[in-house]
Order: C-alpha cells, then sequence, then structure tokens
C-alpha cells in the first residue's frame, strides 16, 4: 500500500512551485521591451524619413529630450529642432541619400543597427562645398527607446573614410617655427 504524501512535503513543495513561479514571471518582466512590431514599424519611419528627406516624421521617431552621439561630430546633438538642422545638413549635401537597415538586435529597450549610406555629395552641407563625389559608408546606431521613441542614439562610423571618399585629405599638423 502506498504511503500518502505528508503535509509538510506537500507545504514545500506548494513553496517551490511559488517561488519558481515568481522567479519565472520577473524574469520575463526583465526581458520584456520593444516588440518585433514596434522595431519593425520604427524602422520603416526612419527608412522613411532618411530615404525621403521627410522631416515630418522626426516628432514620430525621436523623444522631445532627444540626445544623438555621433562620432563625426564635436558636440552632441540634443532636441527635436537641432536634430532637423543636423538631418537637413545630411538631405541638402545628398539629395539623393539612400540609408538601408543590414541588420537589428533588439534587447529589452535598446536597438543594434547596422546600416549602410550611399549618396552623392551634389549640394552643400554646412560649411563644406558640394564635391559632386559618391560615398558609401557603413556604421552602427545603438539606440534607447522609450515609449516607442528613440531617447538617445550612439553612432558609430569610419568618418574619415567619408571624408576621403568626398576627396579630403589628411594633412600632419605644421610644426611652428621658433622666432
Amino acid at each position: 500500500m502506498k504511503e500518502s504524501p505528508r503535509p509538510l512535503t506537500i507545504i514545500l513543495f506548494i513553496l517551490t512551485m511559488g517561488l519558481l513561479a515568481f522567479s519565472i514571471s520577473c524574469e520575463r518582466q526583465v526581458q520584456e521591451g520593444i516588440t518585433e512590431e514596434e522595431v519593425q514599424a520604427w524602422t520603416d519611419n526612419v527608412l522613411k524619413m532618411w530615404n525621403e528627406a521627410n522631416l515630418t516624421l522626426v516628432e514620430k521617431v525621436y523623444a522631445s529630450e532627444i540626445v544623438r552621439h555621433d562620432c563625426g561630430l564635436p558636440e552632441d546633438i540634443t532636441g527635436l529642432e537641432n536634430i532637423k538642422k543636423y538631418l537637413g545638413n545630411f538631405f541638402d549635401g545628398f539629395p539623393d541619400l539612400n540609408v538601408s537597415v543590414d541588420e537589428t538586435i533588439a534587447v529589452g529597450n535598446k536597438l543594434a543597427q547596422r546600416w549602410t549610406l550611399t549618396g552623392t555629395n551634389t549640394g552643400s552641407m554646412a560649411d563644406m562645398p558640394p564635391t559632386g563625389k559618391n560615398v558609401r559608408m557603413s556604421g552602427v546606431s545603438l539606440i534607447h527607446m522609450a515609449n516607442g521613441k528613440a531617447i538617445e542614439i550612439w553612432d558609430f562610423y569610419n568618418a574619415l573614410d567619408m571624408y576621403q571618399q568626398l576627396g579630403f585629405t589628411l594633412s600632419p599638423p605644421q610644426e611652428q617655427s621658433e622666432l
């Protein structure tokens, strides 16, 4: 004849199952974040903004407190109006600009996107005259998201390669002669 489980064994089993269920639910909460559908919708808007020079999408893509860290610039770009100026410079300098997203990795509320940018520099860009040269460069953006919008972006690419493709050369600093 089979012996029935003791009350203490039953209580321990229930507690163990309860703790296991709690730990699994906590783990899921930590891992939740932006959904695949939200990533795709955001990326589609970003590509439409860049490829169609559509500044009306800025508010849909970026939070008002956006901070963009661009490795090719001496200062961060903050706020929607400065982002519009930044994008406007690209759109003016490269009217045929095309950006593609080659790979996206999403973890929680963070994205990593590997991208490729191509275009012909036929317009002025800030204080740079047009060179008429083609550019092709790849880079990576690390994006922090909140409420479906980017709040912080870190852009990494080879700025020297881009300038060399435009025809610029790198010159070593000139030694100053002593008088």
